[in-house]
C-alpha cells in the first residue's frame, strides 16, 4: 500500500470506485500529500481497468483534503493464517471463529449463507458491507443493495515499511492483504462492531478471513469455490444501544491510520 504521510503537508483522501455491467467491480483509496494525488489517481485507475473480472465500464475518483486534528490512529491487528482442504472445512471453522467473537451460530450462519448466495437484493456482491445483529442475525444495514463502504483509511509510511517485513516471510506481502488488514483495523475501531468476515468477490481469491479483537485477523485460506464471483463483507454488531447512525458515519466517515502493526504468526494446518 503506497503510504507517505509528512506531518507538515496537507493530507488528501483519494478514493476510486469502479463498476462493470451496472455491478460494484472493486474500489480501492490512500491518504497522500497533494503531491502524490495525481501519481496515486492513476494507480488507482489502472487498477481498475486491469481487474481480474474485466476492465470497469464506469470509473469514479473523489479527492478530499483531510482534517488531520481529526485523524484517528490505530494499530492493525494481529495476523494468523489458517490452511483448510476446502471451502466447506472453510466456512466450519469461520462460523467457529465468529462464534469465539460473540456470534451466535444462527447469525454466523445466516452471514455465511447469504455471502454465498449474493448479499443484493439481485444475488450478486453488495458494494458496501452487510450489518448483521451479533445476536438475532438481522440485517440491519439502510440499503440492502449498496450496503455500508468503509473509506478514508491508510498505513503510516512506518507501519507500512513493519508490515512488510513481517508479512513477507510468509509470502503474505500483496496489496490483498495490506489493503484488507487496514480495513479489519478500522471496523474493529468502529463503535458496536464484535467482529468481521470477508471473502474476496475475485474469482481466483479464495482466501478470507474472521476478524475480532479477541482473536485478531484469521486468515481463512479457502471460503469459497475457485471462479465463484460471489463474495463481501458483513459486520457484526451488537444490538444493544446501538447507533446505527454514528456507526455509519464512523465507517464511511472517519479518518483512519494505522501507525502500528500487530503480530504475523506462522501459519497452521486446521485440524
Amino acid at each position: 500500500m503506497l503510504a507517505f504521510l509528512p506531518m507538515d503537508e496537507a493530507i488528501y483522501s483519494v478514493r476510486m470506485h469502479a463498476q462493470r455491467a451496472g455491478a460494484h467491480l472493486c474500489g480501492a483509496e490512500r491518504l497522500v500529500p497533494q503531491a502524490r494525488i495525481e501519481e496515486t489517481a492513476a494507480t488507482l485507475v489502472r487498477r481498475a481497468l486491469a481487474h481480474p473480472r474485466g476492465r470497469a465500464e464506469g470509473l469514479r475518483l473523489a479527492v478530499d483534503l483531510v482534517d488531520k486534528e481529526g485523524v484517528l490512529h490505530g494499530r492493525l491487528p494481529d495476523v494468523t493464517t489458517v490452511r483448510v482442504g476446502d471451502f466447506c472445512s472453510g466456512r466450519a471453522l469461520a462460523a467457529q471463529l465468529l462464534g469465539g467473537c460473540g456470534v451466535t451460530q444462527a447469525a454466523a450462519r445466516f452471514a455465511l449463507d447469504t455471502l454465498a448466495a449474493g448479499a443484493a437484493p439481485d444475488g450478486r456482491s453488495m458494494r458496501g458491507a452487510m450489518l448483521v445483529g451479533a445476536h438475532s442475525g438481522r440485517r440491519l444495514e439502510p440499503d440492502a443493495a449498496r450496503g455500508v463502504r468503509v473509506t478514508r483509511m491508510d498505513l503510516s509510511a512506518r507501519a507500512e515499511q513493519s508490515l512488510g517485513a513481517a508479512l513477507a516471510p510468509y509470502g503474505l506481502d500483496r496489496v490483498q492483504v495490506r489493503e484488507a488488514l487496514v480495513l479489519a483495523a478500522k471496523v474493529l475501531a468502529a463503535p458496536g462492531v464484535v467482529a468481521e468476515l470477508c471473502w474476496s468477490d475475485d474469482p481466483d481469491y479464495l482466501t478470507g478471513y474472521v476478524a475480532c479483537a479477541e482473536l485478531g485477523y484469521v486468515r481463512i485460506t479457502e471460503l469459497k469455490p475457485r471462479g465463484d464471483e460471489r463474495g463481501g463483507r458483513a459486520f457484526f454488531v451488537d444490538e444493544r444501544n446501538l447507533d446505527l447512525q454514528g456507526l455509519c458515519n464512523f465507517l464511511e466517515r472517519q479518518v483512519f491510520l494505522a501507525d502500528d502493526i500487530g503480530t504475523v504468526h506462522p501459519p497452521r494446518e486446521h485440524l
